[in-house]
């Protein structure tokens, strides 16, 4: 019977042999991939963050450095550096120097009555103060302890300008006046006026933001001035070229491990990418801060603004003068401090750099860690912000990561805006009563206006635009600057006196 059925109605054995065969192999196959992925994710969700390279080369016995400065400068990837002081701080419980709104009172110079919870020197101890400030160092030594370590980054004049253009065309009316950078270029004074608030976007902006007077003409002495201020208060000036390599020397001066100074570039802006976590070659500013949008239209748009030539360069560094030779003196000091350490050796330590951020981004990553455009990102409170011309990237997380794992990688793409609110939020925790409220009266509102943001809503203090002042007190005319100059008022800014020859 069971012949007859197999060789009339249902078929050959063979036929049955070869389907049970295929229908073992099938399910041998989905049990060993579950079980593989399943393994896959879950020890490496275990381990990245605690394996031996997560440490790097031996430090030997130096103890880390918890009271930091770091001066944001601006176009410069230093929003991937605070990224770093950020996650370091959260991670050991530090507390940071916070801003009442989103940055410390840019761009009048620092005072220290914008840092939120300051009430006189010494009142808290802070450990890490690292939002966009104009430098103002007697202020900024009422926050900070004495044995605090100091540092910045720098870029290339040029680049930097065509950033600022493509960022900030909206907001420097010497920007907004120039139909493409080149024009600007050819003839900036056409369209620069040191009156008109946020134009110290277009010149000298790297001078700006160290607290002095960047519409000062160029003179050697005056150049040499700037430069030994900052060398008599910065321990570590770096290059944003070079940016693997300043992350070496950092870890090596702050003696972190080497996980703290691995980063996914932030901020970014969207063009051609290469590379894993919006890295292309050895350093993040390359794409942190090249030219360029979203969207064909976009980047087409954007490359003809920026576009210009190399006669339009070299105007652009004379235009800039100060901040050109701030950058070939620290660019110089930078490689002889590389000397010191040992090229070799740097060689080697940036390698094993590339390699941990390669593979935390396959850890913590969605799509092979590319950033992607913020409409793109599912969850919403990882979006960056947007801004001007250009399209700002972010990044989604790899599904399926363990807690652990999870807030780890999520420390290390989350934006800066949404950041500095989990620290606040930490800081100084907001009553019961003010976490119950409806969504619609908590909401965020963050506004653009000349690159400094604020928040508003119902839980904190009412910031209202406040002409030449800060929160709590308002500056005088005839107070005095980081350098000792007397604060003049001009268009609604205090600014430093322009004595000829004097820096403000």
């Amino acid at each position: 019977m069971l012949r007859w059925l197999v060789r009339g109605r249902v078929g050959p054995v063979w036929m049955w042999k070869a389907l049970l065969l295929f229908v073992a192999i099938g399910f041998a196959g989905q049990l060993l991939g579950v079980i593989f992925n399943k393994s896959s994710v879950q020890t490496a969700g275990r381990s990245i963050f605690t394996s031996p390279d997560a440490q790097g080369p031996s430090l030997g016995s130096c103890q880390p450095h918890t009271h930091i400065m770091f001066l944001k400068t601006h176009k410069t990837a230093s929003s991937t550096v605070l990224n770093m002081l950020s996650r370091f701080g959260e991670e050991r419980d530090l507390r940071f120097a916070l801003p009442l709104g989103y940055q410390l009172g840019y761009p009048l110079p620092f005072n220290a009555h914008r840092v939120k919870g300051y009430r006189g020197p010494r009142a808290v101890e802070f450990h890490i103060m690292g939002n966009h400030m104009r430098f103002n160092r007697p202020e900024v030594e009422k926050v900070m302890p004495a044995d605090t370590f100091y540092f910045s980054i720098i870029r290339n004049p040029v680049a930097l300008a065509e950033s600022s253009f493509a960022y900030y065309k909206e907001v420097a009316p010497a920007f907004r006046k120039a139909k493409t950078l080149g024009d600007f270029a050819d003839d900036p004074r056409k369209y620069y006026d040191p009156r008109l608030r946020n134009n110290h976007y277009a010149r000298n902006l790297l001078l700006f933001d160290f607290g002095m007077d960047h519409n000062a003409n160029f003179t050697a002495t005056l150049a040499q001035r700037a430069e030994e201020m900052i060398r008599q208060t910065f321990r570590l000036i770096l290059v944003s070229e070079y940016f693997d390599q300043s992350m070496i020397l950092l870890r090596h001066a702050l003696c972190w491990p080497l996980d703290a100074v691995v980063s996914f570039s932030l901020n970014a802006r969207q063009q051609k990418l290469g590379g894993i976590g919006g890295l292309s070659g050895g350093w993040v500013g390359r794409v942190a801060t090249a030219a360029g949008v979203g969207g064909k239209g976009g980047r087409s748009q954007a490359k003809t603004l920026t576009n210009i030539t190399e006669e339009q360069r070299e105007k652009l560094r004379q235009w800039n003068a100060l901040d050109w030779h701030l950058y070939t003196f620290f660019n110089r000091t930078f490689w002889e401090e590389i000397n010191r350490f040992g090229v070799a050796q740097m060689e080697e330590e940036v390698a094993l750099l590339r390699m941990r951020r390669e593979e935390l981004a396959h850890v913590c990553l969605r799509d092979g860690g590319k950033p992607v455009e913020a409409h793109r990102i599912r969850d919403r409170n990882i979006r960056p912000y947007q801004s001007g011309l250009v399209k700002i990237l972010g990044y989604e997380l790899q599904p399926g990561l363990d807690n652990a794992t999870r807030t780890a990688c999520l420390r290390m793409i989350r934006p800066e805006i949404q950041y500095k609110d989990v620290l606040d939020a930490k800081q100084f925790p907001r009553p019961v009563a003010a976490q119950a409220q409806p969504e619609a009266q908590n909401k965020v509102l963050v506004v653009a206006a000349g690159g400094s943001l604020s928040r508003r809503d119902s839980s904190r203090m009412r910031e209202r635009p406040m002409v030449g002042g800060v929160a709590g007190r308002t500056l005088e005319e005839g107070e005095r600057d980081w350098d000792g100059h007397r604060l003049t008022r001009r268009n609604q800014t205090l600014i430093g006196g322009q004595d000829k020859g004097r820096l403000s």
